[in-house]
C-alpha cells in the first residue's frame, strides 16, 4: 500500500494497458496461477511489504511463483523499499528508479469504451481462480455517479477507503472512484489496530479532514475488542466526519450499534460483490436517507432490479429465504464477462435462474424493500472480506502423505467474520500422532494459500459424515460448530457420526 502501486496501476490505464493486482498476502503458487491466466508481460512488485510485527519478504515470494508458473514474463520492475533492498537479476529485473531514469512523458492513448481496464482476481469454487474483467466506460460512469449519490462525496471533500488496492473495493474506491470524481483519495498503509494502537483510524480522520470512512466491520470489530470504552476516539477531534460504510461481509447489528454511538453520525452497511465493482444496496445518502434496519443492507441502489428466488424457482414472497438474484441486464461497471473464459462466465453466473444474474448469497426482502444477506450458496468463505474458496483450503490438505480425506468449513468468528476449520481423516495405519500431522497440515495451507487464509485449526477426525451419495455434509457440520439449529439430513450415510464431530469440536475448543 505504497503510491508506487496506485502510480503503476494508473501508469498502465494511461497507455492502455490491462493491470491485474495480487493482494501481497498470498503464497507463490496463488501468484503463478494468475501469471498463467492473464499471460502478464511485467510484473511489477517491491522489495517486501509491513505487517505489524513482521516484515514479508516479496521477491523470494516472486522468485518461486516465476518458477512454477508455464507463462514467462519478460520483465520485473521492483521497487526497493528503502532499508530492505534486495539484489536484482541484471538479466530481466530492474529497480523502480532505474525504469523512471530514462522515462518520458506520453500522452493518454484512446481506448473504445467496452475495451478492459483490468483483470482481478477472485477465488473459484474449482480452486481454478476467476478472472473478473472491468470495461472502460462503464466503470468510469458508474462509479463516478456513485461518488456523489451514495457516498455524497463532492470534488473538494477528502474520502478515505481504509482497504487494500489488491481487493475489489481498493480498485474502485481507493483509486479510481475518488480520481473520477476528483475528490482527494488517503492511501493508508497499516491495521485498525496496533499501527501503532487502536486510535490509528480517528487519528487520520482528524489530520487530513476526512468526510466519510469505507471499511469492512472485521475493522471495526478489531477496534471495539481492543478500545470497548472509546477511549483513543476520545483524543481526536472528527468535527469534518460525517459517514461510516461498511461493507465486505455482514455487519453484526452489535458492532454497528456500537459504532454508532461512538461516532454520533450514519453507520451504513452496504452489500456489493467484486463482480459488480459498486453497491448492489445501500442507504444513499447523496440522494435522500433511509431509516436503518440493523442487519439489511438497505434497499437496491438505482440500476439494480434485486429478487429473491427459491428452489421451485418461483418468486420469493417479502421476508421468504432464497436465492438473491440480479434481474438482466446488469447496470453499467459490472462484469461483462471473465478474462477468456465467456462460457464459464455464462455457466457460473447467469444459467442458474434464466433471465437472473446468481449473487451466491442467499437471504430474503422484506415488505418495505430492504434486503438482508444472511449466507453464502457455494463454499465460499470470508475472512476479514477476504473472499477465500474452501475448495482450494481443501486441497492443500488432501496433499498431506497422512490426509485419506477433508472438510473445510466457515464457522463464525466476532473478528474476521468467518474462519476456516479443517477436519481430517488420516489414512489407515498412520504412525504419526495427530497435533503433529495438524501442526504440518496448518503450515501446509500457510506456505501454498497464504496467511491471508488465517487457517490455524486443523482437528483429526475419526470419519467425516456424508450423504449415502457421498458428499460431505459441510453445512451441517457448520451449523453445529456455529451452535445453530439443524436437522439430521435425511440422506446422511451414519447419524452417529455428526455426535463424534461434535466431540472433536468440543475437545478442540470449537465448542465451548
Amino acid at each position: 500500500m505504497i503510491p508506487e502501486a496506485v502510480i503503476g496501476m494508473l501508469a498502465c490505464g494511461r497507455i492502455g494497458a490491462i493491470h491485474s493486482v495480487v493482494f501481497g498476502g498470498f503464497a507463490s503458487n496463488e501468484l503463478a496461477s494468475r501469471i498463467d491466466d492473464s499471460k502478464a508481460k511485467v510484473l511489477l512488485t517491491a522489495s517486501c511489504g509491513f505487517e505489524p510485527g513482521r516484515t514479508v519478504q516479496y521477491k523470494p515470494l516472486v522468485d518461486e511463483a516465476l518458477k512454477l508458473a508455464s507463462h514467462k514474463i519478460e520483465k520485473i520492475i521492483l521497487y526497493q523499499i528503502p532499508n530492505n533492498e534486495v539484489k536484482l537479476n541484471p538479466a530481466n529485473e530492474i529497480s523502480w528508479d532505474e525504469s523512471l531514469s530514462n522515462a518520458k512523458n506520453v500522452d493518454c492513448v484512446e481506448m473504445n469504451s467496452n475495451e478492459f481496464a483490468y483483470i482481478l482476481y477472485t477465488s473459484g469454487t474449482t480452486g481454478i481462480p476467476k478472472g473478473i474483467v472491468r470495461d472502460i466506460g462503464g466503470h468510469i460512469a458508474a462509479l463516478k455517479w456513485t461518488m456523489k449519490n451514495i457516498y455524497n462525496i463532492d470534488k473538494d471533500d477528502v474520502w478515505w477507503s481504509a482497504s487494500d488496492i489488491g481487493w475489489i473495493v481498493g480498485h474502485s474506491y481507493i483509486v479510481y472512484a475518488p480520481l473520477f470524481k476528483g475528490c482527494t483519495t488517503v492511501l493508508f498503509e497499516g491495521k485498525p489496530v496496533g499501527t501503532p494502537d487502536a486510535g490509528a483510524f480517528w487519528k487520520i480522520i482528524s489530520d487530513y479532514k476526512v468526510k466519510s470512512l469505507f471499511t469492512a466491520p472485521t475493522a471495526f470489530r478489531a477496534i471495539k475488542k481492543e478500545d470497548p470504552e472509546g477511549k483513543f476516539f476520545s483524543k481526536y477531534d472528527l468535527g469534518s466526519f460525517e459517514s461510516l460504510f461498511l461493507a465486505g461481509e455482514r455487519a453484526d447489528p452489535d458492532t454497528i450499534k456500537w459504532a454508532e454511538s461512538l461516532l454520533n453520525v450514519p453507520v451504513i452497511d452496504h452489500w456489493w460483490q467484486t463482480e459488480t465493482s459498486w453497491a448492489i444496496s445501500s442507504n444513499c445518502t447523496g440522494i435522500e436517507m433511509m431509516k436503518t434496519k440493523y442487519g439489511s443492507a438497505c434497499k437496491a441502489v438505482p440500476g439494480y432490479n434485486v429478487k429473491v428466488i427459491k428452489p421451485d424457482q418461483s418468486i420469493a414472497k417479502p421476508n421468504e429465504m432464497g436465492d438473491i438474484v440480479v434481474k438482466l441486464p446488469l447496470p453499467p461497471g459490472t462484469f461483462p464477462t471473465l478474462w477468456n473464459a465467456d462460457e464459464r462466465y455464462k455457466k457460473t453466473y447467469m444459467t442458474n435462474y434464466d433471465g437472473y444474474y446468481q449473487t451466491y448469497d442467499a437471504g430474503h426482502i422484506d415488505e418495505d424493500g430492504y434486503i438482508w444477506i444472511m449466507s453464502r450458496t457455494d463454499d465460499i468463505i470470508n475472512v476479514a472480506g477476504h473472499r477465500l474458496s474452501t475448495g482450494a483450503i481443501e486441497e492443500v490438505l488432501s496433499e498431506h502423505q497422512s490426509v485419506a480425506e477433508c472438510a473445510v468449513i466457515g464457522i463464525a468468528d466476532k473478528l474476521k467474520g468467518q474462519l476456516p476449520i479443517g477436519l481430517i481423516a488420516l489414512k489407515a495405519g498412520v504412525q504419526k500422532d495427530n497435533e503433529t500431522i495438524s501442526k504440518e497440515c496448518i503450515q501446509m495451507v500457510r506456505d501454498k494459500v497464504g496467511p491471508v487464509a488465517a487457517f490455524k485449526t486443523a482437528i483429526v477426525v475419526k470419519r467425516l459424515p456424508k450423504t449415502r451419495s457421498g458428499k460431505i455434509l459441510r453445512g451441517t457440520v457448520r451449523k453445529i460448530a456455529d451452535k445453530e439449529d439443524y436437522k439430521m439430513p435425511a440422506t446422511i450415510d451414519d447419524p452417529a457420526i455428526l455426535d463424534e464431530i461434535k466431540q472433536d469440536l468440543i475437545k478442540s475448543n470449537i465448542l465451548k
